[in-house]
């Protein structure tokens, strides 16, 4: 029932794909409300287990939109805030920390803005004929948001200088060597690919992904000793939050019955 996005849901795997492809996907006021009513929504939807994000057409995302983020909010402060939130909330709250595994399946061009949704998702895999670019600097501003921030986040400091000092563009396999995707596959691969991947997460209890997402995102910017408290504490939470009682399944499968090895393969979630 939405305008600017589109949600399909296929054997625990949902894709919420950005459909404004005549934009290239820009995100406009519209569609960060669609994505955070739809965030909410799939959040707690049993039959979504892995959530995947990604643009309709030949582009991920091509940022924001100028027209209606910029030039139609000159001169008017209110409603600039609340856009500025709008994107905070749909991007950072909804998408970075959404209760389930993300992905994001850049299958075309990838631009400013859109780097936040893209480094909000838990994994990336790219198709080879994406293109991704921090272009801002040639029409005088600085990319908006958390873009900055987000670069910082996963990009080394020259790299990340290089790109948003420079608008130049770069491919998908370059992206792949800055670690600012996990994968790089054909086009025609990149949905098979990124299903592999959701299958292998399912296969996982999803109390402990949950739990290790949460718990590495929360923790990335403590000092030690907080840290060291917090994560000690997400470990006895996890025992009371997970309904399969994985810890206790693993154990007696491994230690009992030596049924598997751990770290080459998850535990039977079905005993």
């Amino acid at each position: 029932m939405y305008e600017t996005i589109t949600v399909e849901r296929d054997r625990g795997v949902t894709w919420l794909t950005l459909n404004r492809p005549d934009k290239r996907n820009a995100m406009n006021p519209r569609l960060l409300s669609e994505m955070i009513d739809a965030l909410g929504e799939l959040e707690g939807d049993p039959d979504t287990q892995v959530l995947v994000l990604t643009g309709a057409g030949d582009a991920f995302c091509a940022g924001m939109d100028l027209q209606e983020f910029f030039r139609e909010l000159d001169g008017k402060p209110a409603r600039q805030l609340a856009a500025r939130w709008q994107s905070r909330t749909a991007n950072y709250h909804r998408l970075r920390m959404f209760a389930k595994p993300t992905i994001a399946a850049v299958n075309g061009w990838c631009f400013g803005g859109a780097f936040t949704p893209l480094v909000s998702c838990d994994f990336a895999i790219a198709a080879e004929e994406a293109v991704f670019g921090l272009s801002e600097i040639n029409w005088g501003i600085i990319p908006g948001g958390l873009v900055s921030r987000d670069l910082a986040l996963v990009m080394s400091y020259r790299d990340a200088l290089y790109y948003l000092m420079t608008g130049k563009t770069f491919t998908a396999r370059e992206a792949k060597e800055m670690r600012l995707v996990n994968e790089v596959v054909p086009r025609a691969r990149l949905r098979e690919a990124v299903r592999a991947l959701a299958d292998d997460l399912m296969k996982l209890n999803p109390a402990t992904l949950w739990t290790a997402k949460e718990a590495f995102k929360t923790c990335l910017h403590m000092d030690y000793e907080q840290a060291s408290d917090y994560l000690q504490a997400k470990i006895d939470q996890l025992q009371f939050r997970d309904p399969e009682r994985g810890r206790a399944k693993g154990m007696r499968q491994f230690l009992d019955e030596k049924r598997y090895r751990p770290g080459l393969e998850p535990y039977d979630r079905q005993s």
